[in-house]
This record gives C-alpha cells, structure tokens and sequence, in this order.
C-alpha cells in the first residue's frame, strides 16, 4: 500500500479528480456481487447482462471487468464466461470474498489488521535478523529512496513491496509472513480503484519512513521499530481515510 504525506491527517488534500466510468461501474459490480450473495467460483450474468443490472453500457462495463480481473476479484474464461475469482489464499475465504476495497470501514479494518501484523514483523525483526537480513532491509529502504527522488512510482510500489516483505522475512514467522503477503494483496486492490493514476502521498516521506525503520531495526531497537512501523501505517491510514472522504463529499455534492 503506498504510504502517504504526513502523519498528522490535517494537510487538506486536492479536489477530488475525475474518476473514469468503469472505475464507478467496478465498485458497483463488487457491491452487486455482495448482494447477491455469490461465491468463488460462481457466474456472473453476461457484460450485457450486467451492464443492464448496473445502469452502465457494455463498453463502460467491459473495462469495468478487465480492472477487476487484474485485481483479482473476477476471472474470465473465453467461451465460458465471468466468474468470482478465488482468493489467491484459501484463510478467510468466506469472509474476505466480499471486501470492498472503497469502503471506509472495511479498508480501515484491513489497516488497523496491518498494523497489528506489521509492527509485530518490525518488532520481531528488530530482535532475529541476520545481518544478510538487515542489509536485504537497508537495500530495499534505499530504494525506495531513490525511486522516490526521481519520481519513479511504479518502481517506488515494487521497492516498497519488496521492503515490507523483508522485515517479514526477518521476523522468522513463517506465518507472518504469509500474514504481510495477503493483507498487501487486499491493499493493492485498495490503490488500485482508489488511487489508478495518480500518486496517493509524498513518495519521499514515506522512503524516509522507511530508512528510519530500517535503521531501528539494524540497531537492533525494537521499541523504535514499532513506533516507526505504527507511524508509518498511521500515515497510510490518514492518506485512505481522506481519499474516501473526499469521494463521499463529492457524490453528496453531484459532482
């Protein structure tokens, strides 16, 4: 999840951006997916089909498709048909085949689950890294760095995901490791509906945060590191929290 500008909450964000059809009609489809009531593996009406159940067109609801296929929460079979996707994990299937990755409440339930595991990681970390594990932590964290003053944001995501994933190797919690790979997996379909295209915070506060965490944990300081950790999810947490808000604002004013 891409972390965000400050830790405060309080810098007001820019007016909410035009947001593309299928970007509306995507949310809509997972909404209608939950009211219905279907499953894994379940099929879903034809793009006609749902394009009439949505009030949107086929062209709107085919893009709407193809955005929920890349995320994960869709799969489509040529000849076949649409279909509701798996989990890529089987834990909490039953739960978790309806999150809704737009939805304030359930996307703070998804971060206060982070920080819960990821604090624990940097904890853990802190105190059972190697040192080819603290260097593989310092590494990631530079880079994001680096990718963050050039604004290189698709190489910022992947510098970011590989960093989180090394202090939860260095936990040596097989579990939470798994733990941080599946909830990041929820998290991206998040950015994706809610952030597609633009830069949701300052790429080179959150590589700040990074460095400083990376560094707590090398020191072998594990009270820092939780600290560090908390206030890094805390930023995120804030980032979310307005990106809806502003959305809600915006559909209550007809824009």
């Amino acid at each position: 999840m891409r972390p965000a500008n400050d830790t405060s909450g309080a810098v007001p964000e820019p007016t909410e951006r035009y947001r593309p059809g299928y970007e509306i009609v995507a949310e809509q489809l997972l909404q209608y997916i939950a009211e219905q009531g279907l499953r894994p593996g379940d099929r879903l009406p034809t793009e006609q089909g749902l394009a009439e159940a949505l009030d949107a067109t086929r062209n709107v609801t085919r893009e709407a498709v193809k955005v929920l296929a890349a995320i994960g929460r869709l799969h489509v079979r040529k000849g076949a048909g649409i279909f509701v996707a798996a989990p890529a994990t089987d834990a909490g299937t039953d739960e978790l085949a309806h999150y809704k990755p737009t939805d304030m409440e359930q996307v703070l339930m998804l971060l206060e689950y982070r920080r819960l595991v990821e604090t624990e990681t940097a904890r853990r970390a802190a105190g059972l890294a190697t040192p080819i594990q603290v260097r593989a932590i310092r590494e990631a964290a530079a880079h994001t760095e680096e990718s963050a003053a050039r604004g290189a944001v698709e190489e910022f995501a992947s510098a970011d995901a590989t960093f989180h994933s090394a202090i939860a190797i260095a936990s040596q919690n097989i579990f939470l490791q798994a733990s941080v790979t599946n909830v990041r997996r929820y998290a991206d379909q998040s950015d994706v509906l809610l952030f597609h295209g633009d830069v949701p915070g300052s790429l080179e506060f959150a590589g700040r945060q990074h460095a400083g965490i990376a560094e707590a944990i090398a020191a072998g300081d594990p009270d820092l590191a939780v600290t560090l950790m908390a206030q890094h999810i805390d930023t995120t947490q804030h980032q979310f929290e307005r990106k809806i808000r502003d959305r809600i604002f915006s559909r209550e004013r007809g824009l």
